[in-house]
């Protein structure tokens, strides 16, 4: 499987819909634009009215956020609806805070009804940013309540013609990280001004039991970091309008705050950080391995071991910029953290200025209850004056943990060792060349004990404390300059501050995986948790071997089992399954090995040594972060923009901008069935536009794009042209064999997970179609085990260039020269200059290749589906010109064939079904019709069949016993290894 587009659970979360009638409805019901003024609900008070009166700038009608949370890793998808209420272009700006360790996979804009795409491609060595757009991070102030340290800023600035609306469409993707017994997940809150309509969705989809979930109160970045505490003390109360719904492994939280609430909490939009915190049960043992399309992950986090002594430096920056404030918070926090160590644990401070000072000299000192009064004196009497020898401080407190190190001669008991070191500046007193401060440091260190760096405030040299903490096995924290810093260095202590183990190391099967992420660690502490994901190898493995070596405070400890992988990837699966996830979610496993992936790039090259080992790290992480199409530190995200022309119309073509629009982060996915199977009745429903992708953009033609959205630009709806050839339902194929004016139906049982080929022509006209089957349980009194209908479509396009569209209920992803995913609740219309998409929302799309070949997918998605229902497509040839006579796959083949209609003599037996699926023992007899295809005779029945979602009846021949004999070979020759394979006939009849 190529890529992965999640998409929010089935009618789950309220939808941005961008249908002209909904746009009316919504419009009138749920906005404040200039013509709507006079009919606010009552409820709506007067104030909020004028505050929205005094609104120059765009009106944001809608802010939609949706995050999706499959084990950790979590999908977020933010859609903005801007209108410009006033008759002249407005300038609109989008902007929206990510977290840290995110990265941004998507985005896309429709303004004035035409799509403007954006692309990732690879960061050029000199990057210039355009300042006069303000794309990236902005030059003005920020608000402010936010921090840059603490989240990341994702800005664009966009002219809006008059009386239009601008779409903004944002993805991004972060794996969870477990801190003090918990995970966190933020989504900041912050439109800037009220709006109309806003709701915030967070679904989490686990493996193992929820065991904890609470929402937090909206909270300002000040607390940005998780407290000292691993779980909040008391009852916690969620935001106002906040609604939980849960089970064992499944939560659904939404937070859906009126204008009213909205102005209760901040009148200028600034409500602040919604924040879910959860956690799961611990799986014994080994940990929790999820498998998943060839990709598999491991969750270590155990618990009830014993904790591991530790040998603490800590060295902290006393320079005069510390005075004030700074002093104080680091005072009081030190002063818990002394409270916090153990009988076990050993000791020692350094503070540093333009002079080193040493608490203990040449040692390090047990925990005693004289020993911490001692301690607590001296943090007592620093006083902060001088300049900043960072260079000397960590050579000073080096050399006490490595003396005391070389002096420990019981080897029985293993303890782990530490620096904790604190600045709030830059070097300015010794050495203060970056390079030599590092080199001095590592060899000081030498790989015996990690260090742990924290910044304070705005002035901190953030690059040198990044390198100084990935080269000696620590982690680096910042500490913004208004944040409560007591609070988040005592956090920051809780959290290493009890080892459990030290020197791990999980290995796998050398001949079951390759590509593993990093999967040696220095230190297992309490409350955190090891992820390690790997590919699996083509040998399809049965077992997967999994071994964990590593030692605590009196042995050392090694765990290992054999895991069936078929049975983790059933288990995985069935779990989605039940929480209704959906099939796009397949995939989520992949997208966490490609994240993990991308971070040990990055981590490679900035502690790399050589200029051959960073170039190696820089392309593998580069590569990496196009293939998944992250915006990470090694690529750029270029955007087209409109342009507004005097008149206030949009330019027909708008040349496309470089804009980084983020600062990149350092470190831190049926209506025909059987005939005597009843039907059912579906409605189409909508649901939020999400974008998440990974397969990087093909070189070709820049598409030119125009939607029809609102009722700024009303296009006419194209009819259909019907067609019977197809593909649909459970799914049932109807055939018109055009040479022989015979219509031809057949049914094919095939297993969930396969990938069908439907139509191949890729040596001539370089046309390939496929499609994904997705399983369901048969309806009470079938004859059926299961269901199977086609999750997405695939059409690959070889000809002139390379180019594909994926079609899922859901969305259209077209990938060209420039990569476009549309929502299929919007009516939009691409057009290159040999490839054209129609999307009428909410019903079907057509794609149009070179203007000869066209095929029309429908979209069935259920409002309430019952349990043997699922999201499908249907698909149907409406125009077969274009493909040569060499067409094969289960419809291509019977495009140029002629198949003659007989009736069977009474020695004739029916011929045995090509597979397992369906078995059928009835024989003909004299008189019963057959079709003669090529030197084959097929019994065949007269039947109706309903296509075009039952309203359109066909006559057919029905070929029974799953088509045995109808169609050419076995029903394996058609189940290709992905959606994008384009590989020949097995039997040759595809090629020139």
């Amino acid at each position: 499987m190529l890529f992965l587009a999640l998409f929010l659970s089935l009618s789950l979360v309220p939808a941005l819909s961008l249908t002209d009638d909904a746009f009316g409805a919504e419009f009138e019901d749920l906005t404040l634009a200039e013509d709507a003024l006079n009919t606010v609900p009552r409820r709506v008070a007067r104030q909020v009215k004028t505050l929205l009166f005094k609104e120059t700038k765009p009106h944001i009608q809608e802010l939609l956020v949706q995050t999706t949370i499959i084990s950790r890793y979590a999908f977020t998808a933010v859609s903005c609806t801007m209108f410009n209420r006033h008759s002249s272009a407005a300038r609109g700006v989008f902007q929206f805070y990510i977290p840290p360790s995110a990265y941004v996979s998507n985005f896309t804009m429709i303004v004035g009804g035409r799509v403007f795409p954006s692309q990732i491609k690879a960061k050029e060595k000199k990057v210039k940013k355009d300042r006069k757009e303000s794309n990236g991070k902005p030059k003005s102030k920020e608000p402010p309540e936010v921090s840059k340290e603490e989240m990341e800023l994702f800005r664009m600035a966009v002219t809006i013609p008059g009386r239009n609306r601008a779409v903004f469409l944002l993805t991004y993707e972060e794996l969870l990280e477990r801190r003090l017994g918990y995970y966190e997940h933020v989504t900041s809150v912050r439109p800037m001004q009220l709006v109309s309509k806003l709701s915030i969705g967070v679904i989490i989809v686990e493996h193992s039991r929820i065991k904890h979930l609470e929402v937090l109160p909206l909270r300002n970045s000040k607390t940005f970091a998780p407290s000292s505490s691993s779980k909040t003390n008391g009852k916690v109360s969620a935001p106002v309008s906040t609604v939980i719904q849960q089970n064992e492994t499944f939560c659904k939280i939404t937070f859906t705050p009126s204008i009213v609430q909205q102005v209760k909490i901040a009148t200028n939009g600034m409500l602040g950080e919604f924040v879910v915190r959860y956690d799961v049960e611990r799986e014994l043992g080994i940990g929790d391995i999820q498998v998943l399309d060839g990709h598999f992950v491991h969750y270590f986090a155990p618990k009830d071991l014993p904790i591991v002594p530790k040998n603490v430096v800590f060295v902290i920056d006393t320079s005069a910029s510390m005075v004030g404030r700074k002093i104080r918070q680091t005072k009081d926090a030190l002063f818990t953290i002394l409270k916090e160590l153990r009988p076990n644990d050993l000791f020692n401070f350094v503070t540093f200025s333009n002079r080193i000072r040493v608490w203990q000299k040449d040692k390090l000192v047990r925990v005693t209850p004289d020993s911490v009064r001692d301690a607590k004196k001296f943090i007592h009497s620093i006083s902060p004056t001088g300049g900043t020898n960072i260079n000397n401080a960590i050579q000073t407190g080096s050399t006490l943990l490595r003396n005391y190190l070389s002096t420990i001669k019981d080897t029985s008991h293993n303890s782990v060792s530490l620096i904790i070191f604190l600045t709030d500046g830059r070097p300015t007193v010794g050495e203060v060349k970056t390079p030599s401060i590092l080199g001095n440091t590592k060899a000081a260190v030498q790989e015996k004990f990690c260090i742990f760096t924290i910044g304070m405030g705005n002035d901190v040299d953030y690059k040198l404390l990044d390198r100084m903490a990935l080269e000696n096995c620590g982690t680096m924290r910042r500490i913004p300059e208004e944040a409560d810093a007591e609070t988040m260095l005592k956090g920051f202590y809780a959290e290493i501050g009890t080892p459990l183990l030290s020197d791990i190391r999980v290995d796998y099967s050398e001949d079951a995986v390759q590509y593993v992420t990093q999967h040696l660690f220095p230190n297992y502490f309490n409350g955190s948790e090891i992820v390690v994901a790997g590919r699996l190898t083509n040998n399809s493995s049965e077992s997967l071997h999994v071994e964990v070596t590593a030692s605590n405070s009196e042995r050392s400890v090694k765990m290992e089992t054999d895991v069936l992988l078929s049975n983790r990837e059933q288990d995985t699966r069935k779990r989605l399954e039940e929480a209704a996830v959906g099939p796009d979610a397949d995939g989520y496993v992949e997208r966490v090995w490609g994240f993990l992936s991308v971070k040990d790039g990055i981590k490679g090259r900035l502690t790399s040594h050589t200029s051959g080992e960073r170039d190696k790290y820089t392309e593998q992480a580069t590569n990496l972060s196009l293939q998944y199409n992250f915006l990470t530190p090694l690529t750029q995200m270029v955007v087209e923009k409109p342009q507004v022309l005097p008149d206030g119309t949009l330019v027909k073509e708008a040349e496309p901008t470089a804009a980084p629009a983020v600062s990149a982060n350092l470190l831190p996915e049926e209506k025909a069935m059987e005939e005597e199977e009843e039907e059912e009745k579906e409605a189409p429903t909508q649901d939020l536009p999400q974008s998440l992708h990974r397969k990087k953009e093909q070189p070709g033609q820049s598409q030119a794009v125009t939607v029809a959205t609102d009722g700024v630009k009303k296009t006419a709806r194209e009819s259909v042209t019907l067609s019977k050839t197809s593909a649909d339902g459970d799914p049932h194929f109807v055939v018109d064999v055009p040479l022989s004016k015979i219509t031809v139906c057949f049914n094919i049982n095939g297993q969930p997970g396969d990938v069908l080929r439907l139509v191949t022509d890729h040596k001539q006209s370089g046309v390939t179609v496929n499609g994904k089957l997705v399983g369901a349980p048969a309806p009470m009194g079938s004859h059926k085990q299961q269901r199977t209908y086609f999750s997405s479509l695939s059409v690959v396009v070889d000809k002139p260039r390379r180019s594909y569209i994926e079609v899922t209920p859901r969305k259209l992803i077209l990938d060209g020269r420039d990569r476009i995913i549309l929502p299929c609740s919007s009516t939009v219309a691409v057009e290159t200059e040999n490839l054209g998409v129609s999307i009428v929302a909410n019903a079907n799309i057509t794609v149009t290749i070179q203007k000869t070949i066209r095929f029309i997918i429908l979209l069935h998605n259920y409002k309430n589906p019952a349990p043997y229902q699922r999201d499908h497509l249907g698909f149907y040839i409406a125009d077969s010109q274009g493909l040569s006579k060499n067409t094969h796959g289960l419809l291509g083949q019977f495009l140029f064939e002629e198949v003659g209609l007989t009736k069977l003599s009474g020695n004739i037996t029916a011929p045995k079904g090509n597979d397992t699926h369906e078995v059928n023992t009835d024989k003909p007899v004299s008189g019963d019709m057959a079709l003669k295809v090529k030197e084959r005779l097929v019994a065949v029945v007269k039947k109706n069949r309903r296509i075009y979602s039952g309203t359109q009846t066909v006559e057919c021949w029905f070929a029974k016993n799953n088509a045995a004999k109808l169609i050419e070979g076995q029903y394996q020759d058609y189940v290709v290894s992905h959606l994008f394979d384009t590989g020949d006939w097995p039997h040759g009849t595809n090629t020139l």
